[in-house]
């Protein structure tokens, strides 16, 4: 599965809801179709990042795991 992405939001030390907050106010910004990878320690954020991405009609492609960051890689919509 493709995991190339455009941008890269870090999120690593905030805590809920601020990862999902951050990355809903870089989204305003990006153009349809962009595939943003979305960095984060919270593990709230395994909730709140695939639940965002769901109720505002993002694709999420993948998610992952590496030591104790989480990552998601979503295809954004209009």
């Amino acid at each position: 599965m493709e995991t190339s992405f455009d941008r890269l939001l870090d999120t690593s030390g905030l805590k809920c809801p601020l990862p999902v907050i951050r990355a809903r106010k870089l989204i305003r910004t990006l153009p349809f179709g962009t595939r943003l990878k979305i960095v984060c320690t919270d593990p709230l954020a395994e909730i709140d990042i695939p639940h965002m991405a769901n109720s505002d009609g993002h694709r999420l492609i993948k998610k992952g795991r590496e030591g104790e960051q989480l990552w998601y890689l979503l295809e954004l919509a209009s």
